[in-house]
């Protein structure tokens, strides 16, 4: 096995379970709210809509601070900022489960309460995922982001494949110690990330350079191949961390992972109430639930592996949003609930394949700093959908009494996405160049030649 190969297996088996578990338990205490719902929604005596805006107000607090967290990262380190990430976070998704004795002591609605530890989770949250993108930015070079990112992003699906059926049997646990179905859900998935909040700390490992645990040449070449393509982009570019947070491609992306977003968000957040409909007890919606998202970790891990290996991004970002798209809209007008899983389920491929490929576009001509805030630009930006899909699901729910056309409205904002990604200028041959076996001006000069 040659160095770069042996290299690139060392890392990725080094860093990527590690960082799927914590993105795992950091997905799924973001959107367990989903099944809580089912019995929550009438415990606090919450609409739809408020319901909605709960679910999505925390994306408010994420918008607000997802970039100076980045930027934070990028100052103290990887290490110790997402153990501090998830510590915090840890704390605030466990107090969900104490709602109504919070709104009690202080004299607050259980909607107030509910809103307000919904900001403050989002705020904990802010800068995580952001911050693991940088952190592979900085292990893994650019021929293999696609993929890397895939794996790592498998978690957002699995955290409904696998947490869907546990939220729902922990519903049953409803009048045990005094809890409600509910609030267990919230206080045992809170649980992992305090756990892993200590296991990050003495894991992690910020940068190449600190690696100890590689041999010393295969960490002089990643070393020495991350600064060859640091270099290939500087030389077309420098951004600065002002000009990267207005750039307009940066913006551009921002708006495909909007539409991406509010396709993903609005229906996770209500796919738990929409299954229940059927007729199913928690546990079955727990297990149905799941379908999509099955799907999902199949599509991102080769749809990530079929852009590297074709090293071709836009169209494979456009793809999965039009098949994202038009799922939700055939789903939307199907009343089988066969068929409407069935069109739920390759909307998933959809929505979940092309979240990786996403991450790689600013990448490709952002680094240091700038990167850190570029990303968290998109990410913060992007994550407003989180807010606008669900209210927008739970207000038109409240208004039609279905989810019929809260779902053409998803499948609106998934073609927002498909249009953005087809009018952006996407230059792929610096990742072809860090592809090659030359470097500096011969490799740029090859390049060149090549396009």
């Amino acid at each position: 096995m040659d160095i770069e190969a042996r290299t690139i297996t060392r890392v990725t088996v080094r860093l990527i379970p590690f960082l799927i578990v914590c993105y795992f338990i950091a997905y799924l205490d973001r959107v367990n709210v989903g099944f809580a719902a089912l019995q929550m929604n009438k415990a606090l005596g919450l609409s739809a809509s408020a319901f909605g805006f709960g679910a999505g107000i925390f994306f408010i607090a994420y918008f607000f601070f997802e970039v100076p967290s980045n930027l934070l990262l990028e100052k103290f380190g990887a290490r110790r900022w997402i153990a501090r990430i998830m510590f915090t976070w840890g704390i605030l998704a466990g107090a969900m489960a104490y709602i109504p004795d919070i709104a009690r002591f202080t004299g607050l609605s259980p909607a107030h309460v509910f809103y307000g530890l919904r900001i403050l989770l989002g705020v904990a949250e802010a800068g995580f995922f952001p911050g693991i993108i940088f952190l592979l930015t900085l292990w893994f070079p650019a021929a293999y982001r696609a993929r890397v990112v895939g794996y790592f992003m498998a978690a957002i699906p699995l955290s409904t494949v696998i947490g869907g059926p546990i939220s729902g049997a922990l519903l049953s646990m409803d009048g045990r110690g005094g809890l409600a179905g509910w609030q267990w859900v919230y206080l045992i998935e809170a649980l992992p990330a305090l756990v892993l909040s200590f296991g990050v700390l003495f894991y992690l490992t910020d940068k190449p350079a600190d690696a100890t645990w590689l041999a010393k040449d295969e960490r002089d070449w990643l070393v020495a191949r991350q600064a060859q393509e640091r270099e290939h982009r500087e030389a077309v570019r420098t951004f600065s961390v002002k000009e990267a947070l207005f750039n307009p491609r940066v913006l551009a992306v921002a708006l495909i992972y909007f539409g991406a977003n509010a396709t993903n968000y609005g229906l996770s957040f209500f796919l738990p109430q929409i299954v229940k409909s059927f007729g199913l007890t928690n546990l079955q919606t727990g297990f149905v639930t799941s379908l999509p998202y099955i799907v999902g970790v199949v599509s991102m891990i080769y749809w990530g592996r079929h852009s590297d290996r074709k090293l071709e991004r836009k169209w494979h970002v456009a793809i999965a949003l039009l098949v994202a798209a038009g799922g939700i809209a055939a789903a939307a007008g199907l009343d089988n609930p066969v068929q409407k899983m069935i069109a739920l389920s390759i909307a998933g491929f959809g929505i979940f394949g092309c979240l990786p490929v996403i991450w790689t576009l600013p990448a490709a001509f952002l680094s240091g700093a700038a990167a850190a805030g570029g990303i968290a630009a998109v990410n913060s930006l992007g994550n407003l959908a989180g807010f606008f899909g669900p209210y927008a699901m739970g207000w038109i729910k409240d208004s039609t009494g279905g989810f019929g056309a809260g779902l053409l409205c998803l499948s609106g904002a998934g073609l927002v996405g498909v249009a953005a990604v087809l009018l952006l200028h996407h230059d792929t041959s610096l990742e072809a160049s860090c592809s090659l076996p030359d470097s500096g001006v011969a490799g740029r000069e090859k390049v060149a030649r090549q396009s």
